[in-house]
């Protein structure tokens, strides 16, 4: 019988659900999968992109951890493809590898400023208080007042990290650097703008009522940002998220403000014109422009300009993937260049055992059910495209691991992140917490290798 020796770069959702799907499907041939990451962890986004404080979200890894746990898939942590492991290297010893290496950079909103200091991308921001091993273990959280800009579900959640008292955050796993620095933080007032009305957001209604719970912390919304146009009725009457998301900035709008020590300011129909401030002085402030409904679903511009003083601005605008070393890459939309997970080329040519899925596949858009259905249309082209797969001269599993050793590349495996997971269970259960994340990159190896 036939044998497929499989790669896949990314060991986040779409990975590892792709390696699932493959291997309960496959009856044709046997598989052996290989699974690498070049972080020492699993788990990609969930782990490192999700708040600490939504732990319905991080029920996911449990299915995550049930797939990687049956043990007939191997896992390579803290191997970064490119420099620890070429394409070169993949065609050696695997038929075809599948790229799930994500979207994990901001994408760029161009207005006059945007890069002052005190300017930040979100990203950065998610990847600090989610403990990511990569970043930096201080944030400057120096400014009273700040902005978001972004109407979805990462501008929700960064405006809530920023508002909320870093005490309700303790139950989570929030790294212990990461609540020292936001129990510090002077923080009173987050500015969230979005370009568009109210019903035209991107977030979820569970995100926007987390907002409302916030303890000490007023929600202020504008009565002039509420006159519907037919298109806004039209949805509240015929889409249920949209009627519940109405419902529930109509009971913040009869709320009475001013009690609580922190405030949370919605701005719709803000169209970003400039971050102001200079090198010297950094972000003083953030001028917008108020729109309307265009009749078409999109808004335009009144003339009328604004601004707001802020001293930082985080820009929540969308994810954009990363290129990957000797593989096509889509610059203008973050992605790898595919038909349905088939990587092609500039010409627009298959290129042979190189496939895509998750959000390097198709962008920063979906959840969990998408990810499912995009790597289950990625593994149905692999498994009948045997005709373009590689011939490697040196299959047997052995021989990846002789590779990586050979080059000292100090890998974690499977019981490796078992035993990172139990410590840092063991850390909260210390401290009466689910879990308290390790940061240090060399940490985290140390205990995976049991070093």
């Amino acid at each position: 019988m036939t044998t497929l020796r499989l790669a896949i770069v990314g060991a986040g959702p779409a990975g590892i659900y792709a390696a699932d799907i493959l291997l309960k499907q496959q009856r044709e041939f046997d598989v052996s999968i290989d699974l690498f990451d070049q972080l020492p962890a699993p788990y990609g986004l969930v782990r490192y992109g999700v708040a600490p404080d939504h732990p319905r979200i991080k029920g996911i890894i449990t299915a995550l951890r049930d797939v990687l746990d049956r043990g007939d898939i191997r896992i390579f942590g803290n191997v970064r493809f490119g420099t620890d492991l070429t394409l070169d290297d993949l065609k050696t010893h695997y038929n075809a590898v599948i790229f799930s290496t994500g979207a994990i950079r901001d994408a760029d909103l161009d207005i006059p400023g945007i890069d002052l200091p005190r300017s930040y991308g979100a990203a950065d921001f998610v990847s600090w208080y989610d403990g990511h091993p990569d970043v930096p273990r201080d944030w400057p959280l120096e400014s009273s007042s700040v902005a978001v800009i972004g109407n979805g579900n990462v501008a929700l959640d960064v405006a809530r990290m920023l508002a909320k008292h870093a005490d309700d955050l303790l139950p989570t796993e929030i790294p212990a650097n990461v609540y020292d620095r936001l129990k510090r933080s002077p923080v009173t007032d987050v500015h969230v703008f979005g370009r568009r009305g109210p019903m035209q957001v991107k977030f979820t209604p569970l995100e926007l009522r987390e907002l409302g719970e916030l303890p000490d912390v007023d929600m202020i919304v504008h009565d002039e940002d509420f006159d519907y146009d037919e298109a806004s009725r039209t949805a509240i009457e015929t889409n249920k998220q949209v009627f519940v998301i109405d419902k529930v900035l109509s009971q913040w709008r009869a709320r009475t403000v001013g009690s609580a020590s922190r405030r949370l300011h919605l701005h719709f129909h803000a169209r970003p014109v400039a971050v102001l401030g200079s090198p010297e002085t950094g972000v003083t402030g953030f001028r917008y422009e108020r729109t309307v409904p265009d009749a078409a679903g999109g808004v335009v511009g009144t003339g009328e300009f604004r601004e707001v003083e802020v001293g930082a601005v985080y820009r929540a605008v969308g994810y954009f993937g990363s290129p990957l070393d000797g593989i096509p890459f889509d610059e203008r939309r973050g992605v790898i260049p595919n038909r349905e997970g088939q990587v092609v080329d500039d010409s627009d040519q298959i290129v042979p055992g190189v496939y895509a899925t998750g959000w390097i596949k198709r962008g920063p858009i979906g959840l969990i059910g998408h990810t499912k259905s995009d790597a289950m249309e990625t593994i149905s082209h692999l498994v009948v495209d045997q005709a373009n797969w590689w011939s490697p001269s040196s299959p047997e599993p052995a021989a990846i691991v002789e590779l990586l050793e050979s080059r000292g590349i100090a890998y974690t495996d499977l019981d490796g992140w078992h035993r990172l997971d139990e410590h840092e269970i063991a850390l909260g259960a210390a401290q009466d917490r689910a879990r308290i994340k390790v940061v240090p990159r060399d940490e985290m190896v140390e205990i995976s290798r049991g070093e």
